[in-house]
Order: C-alpha cells, then structure tokens, then sequence
C-alpha cells in the first residue's frame, strides 16, 4: 500500500477477519436408527413461499408507516408530542371504529312493540297491619289530547322550554348527548342532553334509570323514530305522557290539576308555567315550597322569554304577563274525608323516603303499601277524638272552632300503629299528630329525670367528676325556688333570677325524685336540668326519639319543656323507656311491593338510647304517677304507666301513656290558622285538673285499660 494514501476501511476489515482461523466443526453424534427421507413440501410452506417476495416488498412502506414513539431526531418534551401524521390516523382510526359501531347499534336496535308502564298504570294499594286493603291511591291522571286541540302557544311555550329546533333535528343532540355522556362519566348523572324525541322515547319505551347503556338506546330509538313518526305525531304523543307532578300525565290533566280548566283554554303564561314543570315537577310546583315558587317565576320568566327570542311571542304581548299565574293548591287525589288520608300521606312520605322512590316512580303506580297501622286501634282512636269534638263545639262552640286534637299510638318497636290527623283532610292542610306547634310542658319532666339518672350531676364548675343520682335523691319541691348554678342564682337576659314553679304554686318540700315525678312536681327538675347540664337533657331527650328541629333553646325553661314535639314523637319518646331504654324510629310501612316484587325497604333499627336500668326506673315513676291520678281506672295487674302534661300559659294539656308496650300521645290545643301559628290560651276547652280532656281521650281510646 502506497503511504498517504487512505487504507480501505471494509478491505482492512474483510483481511483481518480472513486472517482468523476458521473454528474446527463440532463433533456430530452419529443418528441411531433408519433416516428420514425428506417430505414433499406442505400446502402451507408453499403459500408462505409465494407470498415472501409480497411480504418482503411490504416491509419498506410497514417501517416508514410504523409510529416511531417516542419520536427519534427529537428532544426533551419534543420528543413525546405526536406528529401530525401520527395525530390524523389516531382520529381517523378513531372515527372509523366510532362509526362502524354506531352502524352495527343503528343497524340492531329496533323500535320496542311494548309500551312502558305509563300505558299500563295503575293504582297504589295501602294495606293495614292485617293484610286487609285500606285505601287505593295515587293512580295515574291521564287523558289523550289530540294536538290540533291543543293551542298552538302552548305547543311554543314547550318547545321554547325543551327543544325549540324540535321541528329541524334528526331526533336526537348530538352536542347534547356529548354532554350526557361526559356528565355520566365525570359527575355520575345524565342530566341534560335529551330532544323531545328522546324523552318521548325515555317515557314510552324505556325505563327511568341513569346510565349510559340507557342513554345510547334511546338516542338509536329517537332516530329510527325520527323517519318512521312525523314530528306532529312525535309532539303529541309527548305533549300527551309527560309527566307534570301531582300525580298528572299529559298537559290535558295538569291543566286541570293545576289551574281548573281544559288544555284548549290555557293562556300562553299558564302554558310558559306548565311548561316550568317538565323540569323536574318536585322541584317548580310552588304548592310544595317557598323554595319552588321562586324557581317556577323565574323559570316562567324565562319561557317567555324565549318565545320572543325564537319568533313565537311578540315583545308586546309579553309585556302583558307581568304576573305569575298562581296555579291551585295542590289537592291530593285520594281526599276522602276519612282518616285514612292521614295515614295515606304518611305512609306515602316514609315510602318514598325509605324505598328511594321518586315523585315521578311513585306516581305511576304499581305498588303495595303494607303499613304498620292498626285498623281496630286506628277506629277507637278516631271515635274518642271526635266525641271529644263533638263535646267541645256543643259545649262552646266559638272556642271549638280553633280547637285542635294531635293523638298517635307508637309500638316499643317503632311501628306507628294509629294517628288522628285532623277532622277532614280536604279542608286541613296538616297532620295534627305530626304537627310540631305546642310546647311539651310538665310531660317533658320525664326526660329530664332520665338524664340526670343517666349521667348523674356536677355540683362544682370545671370539674370532670360527676355525682350518681337516683330515685331517692331529694331535691327542692318549694314553688318559687331560685335555680342555681355552682357560682350562684341563675340570671336571665332581663336581669332577673330563674325561678321554678309548681302546678298551682304548690310547695312540697324536700322530695325524692321519683315521687317528685310520680306527683308532676316542677321544682326539683328545673334544678336537676341544671345540676346535670342542659346539654345533656337536651341529648338524651333527642336519644328517645325528639326531633333535634322540636328542641327549645338551651335555658332553664328547657326543662320545663319548651320544646315542641309532635304527638308521634311524644309517643315514640314514652314507648323507649317501656322498651328498656331501646329507641326505634318510629315508622309507617313495613313492607312495599311493586307487582308482586319486593322493594328494597330501609326499615330503621334499634338504638340504646338510655341505660335499661335508667328506662325502669322511668316507668316505674310514671305507672305510680297513673296510679296515683287514676286509682281505680285499671285493674292492679295492668302494666300501664302514664302522665299528664301542662304548660306556664295553659297554651296546650297532654296526656302520654303506656299500656303495655303502645304509648299513646294525646294533645288539646288552641289555634287561629287564619291569623297566626301562635297557640291560644284552652280556657277550660282540655277540661280540668281532675278530669282532664287528653285523657278521657287516651282512656277511651284503650278501653278497657287492662
């Protein structure tokens, strides 16, 4: 090789390497046996034969197609971004894919023959503790319209509200059901996103449930149903299975329901309201709460609103509906004046409750209500209020038309077993046994007593350290007494010291606690309260079964009973201390069914409210209490135990009693509705000290006491 010239890197190579001796083959073991001649080429073999020079000519265009990821000839974050290659056959692929699915569902889906349940509704069946029928209710209010009869504004007001390109759409949102979807996924509803067409479909054919299954199927429906229907016959047949609430389908019902005339003579404010509710008619009927009304004006508001944003209301004849058009009060469809419309309201509030089932499910129909209501029970309850009524007008009559009689009867288990509710239902709007007006007063005393067994007293502020009471503890029984904390008398906001008094301004002395109760002694139980720390006479009153909304306001009057529980949870209250302390929240249904298949029922279960020990020693002051005012009422093996109850202002007269393991609450009250909520002086309406109206009630309601 000439110097200066450059060697030939590859022929340097290829010398070296041919300077390497070839390694000496490996020994083969000789083969045992005949030898295999070779076989005839397979099928197989041939084909992968022919298609090699395919294959091989392929593979150029599969390398430059192949994603180089992460991408070479690139750096730091570069490197992790797809080209726009890569980016458009992602999408395309995407697309493709996306597409031929959609294909195969459209292709599939057909439009069902069946009509859902509001084509077969029926009613709700309430059935008494027994198992015999008690009342038929909540059945589905529905009436076709035709469209021609339904005015054309009305239509508008709809359309403006729900889907006012319902005339040019294929059926469904495409932008809307994107949002469904992503609200599906991100917050776990499909809220939104829905054409007229869908929802007809939704109310026709498919069920209720939230989920994206669901909201796919009847998108695919909503098309094919878009060429097979015309949009007038779609229109109608919505305008015709809405649901508008009080148990009303179709705008010919909810303009009865609602404002008392025909669909035809609905003006389009009426219409823009009625058309508020398609929203959701829990949440715009302004019958059920402040809250509602102001959300239905401004939903109404809106409507109109719109009509003249799209063209279907002129801005001179919108300036005429300055005025929300008040619908009607909501009348319920099962008012029959009889009793059973109480226990009817109830049962249907705890069943929608504890079975999670909407307005709009439960309005359908289809279920069985079994409640826990007494029928024979339920009769005697009745009868002993409207004597009591019957007595009170022919006794002053003036007075007994403000007069009202609040009575229920709990189970030790919870189970409400009876409830007088009002004398008709169709002219009251409330449950007088739910109704939470009236003060407890001396009925109240219980609770306190309970409390301080419980979790005994501090008679020295900042200490821990707590002092066991009980039935013998002796306490002040002297009327006038002054309460007193550790640092001195207690001083109200007026400057003035707190002072206990007895029925009558009768003083008694020093007096155990347990006679104090079973004599309904005042004094002594203003002082426990405090001694024991109002906090706690607050929790455990709460713990057997008051609603922590009836509580009154921390001070001495607490436990003078200042609260306001309704007679349901005065009786569920007493029936704790005769289940040995154990509380259950008082319910009405106890089974639910839903043709034939049970519904799941969250049914409440028992709690240790106050010690079994603390809940004997109550009932043992309240029979000597029943004792001690009714000697001769109840032969000496009856397990009864009972008190009366009155209040500072003679503003309402309770009787709460035990037999056996039922507590019934009885209360007398006065009250204008038609001028305030405040409660009037009784006037001798709740009879006297020695025979009192609550209880003649409560005796003649559980004759014969035994």
């Amino acid at each position: 090789m000439a110097r200066g010239v450059p060697a030939d890197p590859e022929a340097t190579m290829a010398l070296r390497v041919s300077d390497i001796p070839a390694p000496a083959p490996a020994p083969v073991a000789p083969r045992s046996g005949p030898r295999r001649k070779p076989g005839r080429p397979t099928v197989a073999a041939g084909v992968t034969a022919r298609l090699a020079p395919l294959v091989e000519g392929i593979k150029p265009l599969a390398r430059r197609l192949r994603p180089h990821y992460p991408r070479p000839g690139r750096s730091g974050w570069r490197r992790w971004v797809p080209s726009w290659r890569q980016s458009l056959g992602a999408f395309l692929t995407l697309f493709a894919v996306t597409a031929s699915l959609l294909g195969v569902a459209y292709a599939t889906t057909e439009i069902p023959d069946d009509l859902n349940t509001y084509a077969t509704q029926q009613d709700n069946v309430y059935f008494w503790a027994d198992g015999t029928p008690m009342a038929r209710t909540g059945w589905v209010q529905r009436q076709e319209m035709p469209l021609k009869d339904i005015p054309e504004q009305v239509r508008w007001a709809v359309l403006a509200a729900e889907n006012e390109s319902f005339y040019s759409d294929p059926g469904i949102s495409v932008s809307g059901i994107t949002r469904a979807l992503w609200r599906t996924v991100g917050e776990g509803d499909t809220q939104g996103g829905s054409t007229i067409t869908q929802q007809y479909v939704k109310n026709v054919y498919l069920s209720q449930d939230r989920s994206v299954s669901r909201k796919l199927t009847e998108a695919m429906i909503a098309i094919k149903l878009d060429q097979h229907m015309s949009k007038d016959q779609i229109l109608e047949g919505y305008l015709n299975t809405s649901w508008f609430g009080r148990g009303t389908y179709g705008m010919q019902r909810a303009a009865q329901a609602y404002y008392g005339k025909e669909v035809s003579e609905l003006n389009v404010s009426e219409a823009a309201f009625l058309a508020s509710l398609l929203k959701g008619a829990g949440l715009y009927d302004p019958a059920l709460s402040a809250n509602n009304h102001k959300r239905a004006v401004e939903r109404w508001n809106w409507i109109l609103d719109r009509m003249v944003k799209i063209g279907k209301l002129s801005a001179t004849e919108r300036a005429k509906y300055t005025h929300f058009p008040e619908p009607l009060k909501q009348s319920k469809v099962y008012d029959t004046g009889h009793q059973s419309d109480y226990l009817v309201e109830l049962a249907t509030s705890y069943a929608k409750k504890a079975a999670d089932i909407s307005d709009q499910e439960f309005d359908l129909g289809g279920y069985q209500i079994y409640t826990t209501f007494d029928r024979k029970r339920e009769n005697a309850l009745t009868k002993a209020v409207t004597s009591a009524r019957k007595d009170a007008k022919e006794s002053d009559a003036d007075q007994a038309k403000t007069a009202h009689y609040g009575a229920s009867s709990v189970a030790d288990d919870g189970r409400i077993l009876a409830v007088y509710g009002g004398p008709d239902h169709r002219k009251q709007g409330f449950n007088e046994s739910n109704a939470t007006t009236v003060p407890a007063g001396s009925a109240f005393l219980p609770f306190v007593y309970a409390a301080g067994l419980e979790h005994g007293v501090r008679k020295e502020r900042g200490t821990s350290t707590t002092v066991p009471v009980g039935p013998d503890s002796v306490y002040n029984g002297d009327d006038d007494v002054p309460v007193t904390t550790p640092e001195g008398p207690y001083w109200d906001r007026s400057g003035k010291k707190v002072t206990a008094h007895n029925d009558g301004n009768k003083s008694w002395g020093q007096i155990p606690l347990h006679k104090a109760l079973a004599s309904s002694v005042n004094a002594p139980f203003m002082q426990l309260g405090m001694d024991t720390g109002l906090d706690k006479v607050r929790l455990t009153a709460q713990a057997t079964g008051m609603l922590a909304s009836s509580m009154g306001p921390q001070v001495p009057a607490l436990t003078m009973g200042s609260s306001t529980p309704s007679a349901i949870r005065m009786a569920s209250s007493y029936a704790t201390f005769a289940a040995d302390g154990t509380h259950t929240e008082p319910y009405s249904v106890r089974r639910i069914t839903r043709n034939g298949t049970r519904v799941e029922l969250d049914t409440p279960a028992p709690h240790r409210a106050v010690r079994t020990e603390v809940a004997r020693q109550v009932t043992a002051a309240l029979t000597e209490a029943f004792r001690t005012q009714h000697p001769d009422a109840a032969p000496a093996s009856a397990q009864i135990a009972g008190k009366a109850g009155t209040t500072d202002k003679d503003t309402a007269a309770w009787y709460v009693g035990t037999q056996r393991s039922v507590s019934t609450a009885i209360v007398v009250y006065r009250m204008d509705l038609t001028k305030s909520l405040e409660p009037l002086p009784l006037k001798g309406l709740a009879g006297s000290p020695a025979s009192t109206v609550p209880y003649d009630i409560w005796s003649s309601a559980l004759s014969p006491l035994s």
